[in-house]
């Protein structure tokens, strides 16, 4: 029987994770580094995934964590944002692993602590993201851990740099979300 790796230790990050916390998410999405891993973005989008500015916000607006997982040398080994709404729903995003550590479970583990600290934490029975459409072996992933499609889609933010430079024009998001009653 395989040992099953133990949960990620992860923590709630601070304003001084921002610029680390960008420097995982560009590795994981953007750039030929993102090939590394099975999460790249790097066919539909050029530019920037975030910036310093966005997650500075996110840290520190109070109505949103991000989640880190530290490495043994104080570098990044995966991320994500969880922002709860008074509805019941937590909003699941910036969901990135390093390039290196894609393939063996730890985003699985951050998942399902992203999961169990949203109903714990925050009282959410219910789980929601967005995916590039396009990223159909993404949702796919999601789809086996329980996320279902909604069938809502939501536009890709054209014309806004700050979350890339598309190289084709028919990105869009699909909404998927997970039960967590």
């Amino acid at each position: 029987m395989q040992r099953q790796p133990s949960a990620p230790t992860a923590r709630v990050a601070t304003v001084a994770d921002a610029v680390r916390i960008v420097a995982l998410v560009e590795s994981a999405y953007r750039g030929d580094s993102s090939r590394a891993g099975w999460t790249t973005e790097a066919d539909l989008l050029d530019g920037q995934r975030t910036d310093v500015d966005a997650v500075t916000a996110a840290v520190g607006n109070g109505g949103s964590e991000i989640l880190v997982v530290d490495g043994p040398n104080g570098d990044l080994l995966a991320c994500c944002q969880l922002q709860p709404h008074v509805d019941g729903n937590c909003r699941f995003g910036m969901f990135a692993v390093a390039p290196t550590q894609q393939g063996g479970g730890l985003g699985g583990r951050l998942l399902d602590f992203a999961e169990e600290r949203s109903r714990g934490e925050h009282g959410a029975t219910s789980i929601e993201m967005t995916v590039i459409a396009q990223r159909t072996d993404l949702i796919g992933w999601y789809e086996r851990r329980g996320y279902r499609r909604t069938g809502e889609t939501r536009p890709f933010p054209y014309g806004d740099e700050r979350f890339g430079l598309p190289r084709r024009d028919d990105l869009h998001f699909v909404v998927l979300t997970k039960s967590l009653s």
